[in-house]
């Protein structure tokens, strides 16, 4: 492989998620989308049930969301690396406690994320995760 390749495997996840988090603080809907490879995937079980996929999806989910933040919105409240990718613990759009499990691409995007509130079980969707990334 040359470096580039290599490079891509090696990116900070961790920063990654960090990024995402000042996308959506700012309310950049262009840069949190540009976050997302082209064929992500978001399973949202806050609320009930919602998955979208590819970025219009995703546009159409997140647009609403950053229109209407809470004054602590995206607040940061544990990030956890983990084999399959990063658990974030953080405040919704709403204020609310929330936990995303994010996956990623070899080229450095986001691939997946599952968010459930903070408090419900989503060891399972971490494992879901685990199954949808191949």
């Amino acid at each position: 492989m040359d470096g580039i390749a290599d490079l891509a495997d090696d990116f900070d996840q961790i920063a990654l998620v960090v990024d995402w988090l000042d996308a959506c603080r700012k309310r950049d809907l262009a840069a949190l989308l540009d976050l997302y490879a082209d064929d992500a995937t978001l399973d949202c079980r806050c609320g009930g049930i919602k998955v979208s996929e590819g970025r219009a999806e995703l546009e159409s989910y997140w647009r609403p969301r950053l229109d209407a933040l809470s004054p602590a919105a995206f607040e940061l409240e544990e990030i956890t690396p983990t084999t399959e990718g990063v658990v974030l613990d953080y405040l919704s759009h709403e204020g609310e406690p929330v936990r995303i499990a994010f996956t990623f691409s070899r080229d450095a995007r986001i691939l997946h994320t599952a968010c459930a509130p903070a408090g419900q079980a989503l060891q399972q969707k971490v494992a879901d995760i685990t199954d949808h990334a191949g």
